[in-house]
């Protein structure tokens, strides 16, 4: 393990995190509100704790390895989980924990949106606005933004970059090098937020809202300024304009930038996850609405459908935002949704859950082996896209699904070993490895009321889904640490 380069880029990236608490403090000047202090004296501290790591270190030009691309992404997003939690601590407002503090940082940066707080509409403005930069700086994975900087510093971004983007094909590169890659990710997640908080604003936010609600809607995370969420405007345009955004934001953004590429709307239709993706969620909204109507659930059917379709997209991308409380429908609705947050959106997207490139291959992997019980020495390939899928490729998904089936029930059977009842361990774990946020039973509201055991048990669910499993695991190997 090359240490000297790996403490070199976590100090760079940990300054260049500590820039981010700028934005807040500018908002609690605009605001006067009580968050200036906190946020300057966590700029302060996180810039020192990043040049203490930098200095020592600074004149290594060591090559990385992949091994040392691991270990980057997994430290970093600790740290800076711990880092994010600063100027929470600090705060008077809300007054927190240490725990809960870190709780509500690894929420927002892994883009989970599960919450300890309560009373958010009472918060300092420059608080409520931190929590929704959190959650879109860790939409596209702050390292990605880093590998467009890091060359700048002498510093190769493949490593990194192949440790950190979420889905199971990590080799294909949108442009031929990295970094010009890194940099169009980041010009289509910019332009995405600025159309979403054009559009919010058109309907009927203020500007800080709908730059907030921008930011946590184009990152797939769920948190709002509000208590009610996207409920709290009351206004069928805005949860129009959010189920919109959520369903663009959970498309592979490899196909965003072909099709903007070739100027081609067609680019969409041709991709098979994004069809998979597109059937599931029609599917998903049939069920849902057809049920709240015939179980005149709403007074008024349009209500049905308006609520129906949102969360529906809310919860089948793994948002976890809210215009009800979806926890208290009929019959099977609330489970339904929570297992389709499973698989989640498309790979390379803000969307958590497995992904549905890996639920395809599921799927198909399943359907082959029924074919190979009837024709024994048939050879069937896995095709995706008319392509067949390397044998490589399929194990390695079958490998994650059984990883993430394992260390889901230790993590539940934590969870009740804490003392919660079956439905809240298993939304609750449920909820954070698929980066969803919002659970079930006790969890339905808030994570307040949850042991300090529990929450640092769901921060690492937090962490295993938007590292997905192996970039964790890796570093848990006796293997990985051999020269």
């Amino acid at each position: 393990m090359h240490w000297a380069p790996v403490l070199r880029i976590v100090g760079i990236l940990v300054m260049l995190f500590s820039f981010t608490m700028l934005p807040p403090a500018l908002v609690a000047l605009i605001y006067q509100d009580d968050g200036l202090m906190p946020f300057l004296s966590a700029f302060g501290l996180l810039l020192v704790f990043g040049m203490l790591l930098w200095l020592p270190v600074c004149r290594n030009r060591q090559e990385l390895r992949t091994r040392d691309g691991f270990l980057i992404v997994v430290l970093f997003w600790v740290v800076l989980g711990l880092s994010g939690a600063v100027p929470l601590t600090l705060s008077q407002a809300p007054n927190i924990s240490i725990t809960d503090a870190a709780f509500e940082s690894m929420s927002g940066l892994t883009t989970t949106g599960a919450t300890i707080l309560s009373g958010i509409d009472d918060l300092p403005h420059s608080i409520r606005f931190y929590r929704q930069q959190l959650q879109w700086l860790g939409g596209m994975g702050i390292i990605v933004l880093a590998v467009a900087i890091l060359p700048m510093l002498g510093i190769g971004g493949m490593q990194l970059y192949r440790a950190e983007t979420p889905g199971p094909v990590k080799d294909t590169k949108l442009t031929p090098r990295i970094a010009e890659t890194a940099k169009a990710l980041w010009y289509i997640y910019l332009t995405i937020t600025v159309a979403c908080a054009s559009a919010y604003w058109l309907a009927g936010m203020d500007a800080f809202d709908a730059i907030g609600h921008s930011f946590s809607t184009v990152a797939i995370g769920g948190f709002s300024t509000y208590d009610a969420s996207i409920g709290h405007f009351q206004s069928p345009a805005i949860s129009l304009i959010a189920t919109v955004f959520m369903l663009i934001a959970a498309i592979n953004f490899s196909v965003h930038f072909f099709a903007w590429r070739t100027r081609n709307p067609l680019t969409y239709f041709k991709d098979p996850e994004v069809r998979w993706f597109g059937a599931i969620m029609l599917t998903l909204m049939l069920v849902v609405v057809a049920t709240l109507l015939l179980l005149g659930h709403y007074s008024q059917w349009n209500d049905a459908v308006v609520n129906g379709i949102f969360h529906a997209v809310s919860i089948g991308t793994t948002a976890g935002f809210a215009t009800d409380n979806f926890a208290a429908w009929p019959l099977f609705l609330p489970a339904l949704l929570l297992f389709v947050a499973f698989i989640g959106g498309c790979a390379m997207s803000t969307a958590g859950g497995i992904k549905v490139i890996r639920f395809m291959l599921l799927i198909k992997q399943g359907y082959r082996e029924v074919i190979r019980l009837i024709h024994p020495q048939a050879l069937v390939p896995i095709k995706i896209g008319g392509k067949a899928v390397p044998d490589r490729v399929v194990n390695a998904v079958w490998g994650f699904f059984s990883a993430y089936v394992a260390l889901f029930t230790l993590m539940m059977l934590i969870l009740l070993g804490t003392g919660l009842d079956q439905v809240t361990a298993f939304s609750a774990v449920a909820a954070n490895i698929t980066n969803l946020g919002p659970g079930l039973g006790e969890v339905a509201a808030n994570y307040a009321s949850i042991s300090d055991t529990a929450k640092w048990t769901l921060m690492f669910a937090m962490l295993l889904g938007r590292l997905e499993i192996f970039t964790l695991l890796v570093l848990l190997t006796p293997a990985f640490w051999r020269h």
